[in-house]
């Protein structure tokens, strides 16, 4: 292939801005984003993710004159000269829970006013299966005036990343790829084959591609919801589940999933993309469906049980200070989008509770922004005992904090997330 290709990634996000960083040691490549924040910021070589270290994204940063290098802009025109503009820009659900593509066709439409006799389109959002011929590559042919495949072509290659995983980045994951012809397809695969050291895998079409995306956080959703729903059952026979999936772990060919709170900007919204289009078949997905609602249910449920036990030790429910550890949707990353952990606040206030939340690799202002939170800016700051204790993110400051010390003599410990010994709660999920 062309190795003087200009790159351009339309959004400078979790996924976004990896690749580009990948891309520009080798290539050329501008890094576009609307959020001028977040432009201003990476131009400083400051990641707000915590993805990128400073130190790596500073090593890449250029002028856009330079034939290698990652440029940053929130213009039109300074991606108006690249060949291959890579789309990576959020799809989220709305409040309805059907897919909200708003984002990715304001991408498209931007970059039908820039697109030339000759470009490449590669998409990796997470879209359902036929979205981006369908749906992306009219809006393309519509602003652009250029027909498909015959002046432009498409691709897709979907995003692997996982928010948080310093050892598994995007070059150590391998990557799925597809074009809109034997030829582009060939084209792609060796563009991410020139980065991608774990390697590509070429699909025969971009739709597989979508559906091969699409089903992977379907599938491990579906597993959690498994173990979530064997945590609710052998809670009722006074069973712990934690000692029930490690004594099944030692069998070779068990799945060592865990129950939890299932958020996030994957797992917990792309099945609702797989089902909105399988019902466009007429088809009502049944098992997907069932195991959304109940990893969409976990959170009433952990406040449910809370207070079950609180009423279980005459501990007051109305009023009672209650402190929730974690806000971001997983571990060690700073990400809150979708944080399930927001539903066990809300239940635990409509109890009237009064509920502090402390996260250390959370936002204040994002989280004041996104749920009207207040967080506790520093957990050696508070004096006030606690009548409960949640810890619903296994964040690593966590690990070391002696709970009791926070407590009242008579109180609630919950380690929803069991990273504490049994001995040191009252509860595990």
């Amino acid at each position: 292939m062309q190795t003087n290709k200009k790159i351009a990634i339309i959004g400078l996000g979790y996924v976004g801005l990896p690749l580009a960083v990948a891309f520009a040691k080798q290539y050329q490549v501008v890094g576009f984003d609307i959020n001028e924040y977040r432009v201003a910021a990476l131009r400083k070589g400051i990641d707000d993710t915590l993805e990128v270290k400073s130190d790596l994204l500073t090593s890449v940063l250029a002028d856009k004159s330079i034939d290698t290098g990652l440029y940053i802009s929130n213009q039109l025109d300074d991606i108006a000269d690249a060949q291959i503009y890579i789309v990576t820009v959020p799809t989220p659900i709305d409040k309805h829970k059907m897919p909200d593509l708003t984002p990715l066709y304001k991408a498209s439409a931007s970059l039908g006013k820039v697109l030339k006799k000759g470009d490449i389109v590669i998409y990796e959002s997470t879209v359902y299966p036929g979205a981006t011929e369908e749906d992306c590559v009219p809006i393309l042919e519509k602003e652009s005036g250029l027909k498909f495949n015959k002046d432009f072509f498409a691709g897709y290659s979907p995003e692997r990343i996982n928010p948080g995983d310093k050892e598994r980045t995007v070059e150590k994951i391998r990557k799925v790829t597809a074009g809109s012809t034997s030829e582009i397809a060939e084209e792609i695969d060796q563009l991410y084959k020139s980065i991608i050291t774990a390697g590509t895998y070429k699909a025969s079409s971009i739709k597989v591609a979508e559906a091969a995306k699409v089903i992977e956080n379907s599938q491990r959703d579906i597993n959690i919801a498994f173990v979530n729903e064997l945590s609710k059952i052998f809670r009722l026979m006074n069973i712990d589940t934690v000692e029930v999936l490690e004594a099944a772990g030692t069998k070779w060919n068990f799945l060592p999933f865990r129950p939890g709170l299932v958020g996030g900007h994957c797992i917990g919204i792309d099945p609702y993309y797989l089902a909105h289009k399988a019902k466009e078949y007429n088809y009502n997905p049944e098992i997907i469906l069932a195991g959304r609602r109940l990893n969409d249910g976990m959170g009433q449920f952990v406040a449910q049980e809370t207070v079950k036990m609180m009423l279980k030790k005459d501990i007051a429910v109305k009023q009672a200070n209650v402190l929730v550890l974690g806000i971001t949707f997983k571990e060690n990353c700073p990400d809150i989008r979708n944080s399930r952990a927001i539903d066990v606040v809300r239940e635990l206030e409509d109890y009237q509770m009064n509920v502090d939340v402390f996260d250390p690799w959370a936002s204040p202002e994002e989280v004041k922004s996104e749920y009207g939170l207040e967080l506790i800016s520093k957990i050696e700051d508070v004096h006030k005992k606690y009548q409960a204790v949640l810890a619903v993110v296994a964040h690593k400051e966590f690990i070391s904090l002696d709970l009791h010390k926070f407590v009242d003599a008579n109180s609630l410990i919950y380690d929803v997330k069991a990273i504490y010994d049994k001995d040191k709660s009252d509860l595990r999920l």
